[in-house]
């Protein structure tokens, strides 16, 4: 039996089973999803009575209009989560900890709450004291609470992974705090930690759906209204199907978004650089590359000697 570096590499009988066990599986899967197929055969989800609402162009359109109460929502939570998470995580980062210590637990607090207590606090909880809020904002501001507090763990995380040398360099050509962690540390980090973020971007997303328990009129919340409509048949199952095919290609659409920029960014003039590990043929030390990105010269009179 051969090894590699970091484990034993599988034997004969070993692979033979995993093959096996991987064919077992597939099998399990195909019957599971054979059962609920025939199951919904045979009570008649797929018969043309449930399926024939969906020949009215109104019903379309009532699908894009909840489509685009869903894109709202998210829009507007995933923008507020992305400025929370800044926000939060440099008061996490902080060198006061009279800020440091606050925020620390505000985090810890917004991360353990679940989205959808939030949402049920906000849109329920705050008449009782004489506020009231729109489902809308109920349901952005709770995304933004909780998304916001995952993000600002993300982009701590992906600041304090960088090389300390990073910070020194940028303290060594006369940069404050503030501008180290804006045109050095925080540039890298957001390149790094970029799929992690996009990722929970996807999640608030999808948890746009929870706002159909307060009825807010997103894409789950018409689906379940036109599956409970006796008139049409109760399409529950054709209209949840309907549904799942636009998330999942809202999902596809924001992921493929993302990987351009990303693409983007690594294709950037900026993003080749960015001071990092001295690669193969690099001249020069850490410090002269950022002084070099910040278009400052040798003989520049801000520069030090």
């Amino acid at each position: 039996m051969s090894s590699s570096v970091l484990y034993d590499l599988p034997g004969p009988r070993a692979r033979l089973r995993n093959r096996v066990l991987g064919i077992l599986t597939l099998v399990l899967v195909a019957a599971v999803i054979a059962f609920v197929v025939w199951r919904f055969v045979d009570t008649g989800q797929f018969s043309a009575a449930k399926w024939n609402v969906f020949t009215y162009s109104a019903i379309w359109v009532r699908f894009g209009e909840a489509t685009l109460a869903t894109l709202a929502a998210f829009a507007a939570a995933a923008v507020g989560a992305l400025v929370l998470g800044f926000v939060l995580a440099i008061g996490r980062m902080s060198d006061h900890a009279w800020v440091r210590l606050p925020v620390g637990w505000i985090v810890e607090i917004l991360r353990a709450v679940p989205v959808l207590v939030f949402m049920l606090l906000l849109y329920y909880g705050l008449p009782v004291i004489g506020i009231r809020m729109s489902s809308y904002w109920a349901v952005v501001i709770a995304l933004i609470a909780y998304n916001g507090s995952v993000l600002s763990e993300v982009i701590r995380a992906g600041v304090e992974s960088l090389p300390r040398g990073q910070r020194e360099a940028g303290y060594a050509i006369g940069l404050r705090k503030a501008g180290v962690m804006r045109l050095v540390l925080l540039p890298q980090a957001i390149r790094a930690m970029l799929p992690v973020i996009i990722a929970q971007l996807v999640v608030t997303l999808k948890d746009t759906a929870l706002g159909f328990i307060i009825t807010y009129p997103e894409l789950l919340y018409f689906a379940r209204l036109l599956g409970s409509n006796g008139e049409y048949g109760s399409p529950l199952i054709p209209a949840a199907m309907i549904a799942s095919v636009i998330y999942v290609a809202m999902c596809l659409a924001l992921s493929y978004a993302a990987h351009r920029v990303e693409v983007g960014l690594r294709r950037s003039p900026k993003a080749t650089r960015v001071a990092g590990a001295e690669p193969p043929g690099q001249t020069g030390t850490d410090t002269e590359l950022i002084v070099a990105q910040r278009g400052l010269g040798k003989h520049d009179p801000g520069s030090p000697a």
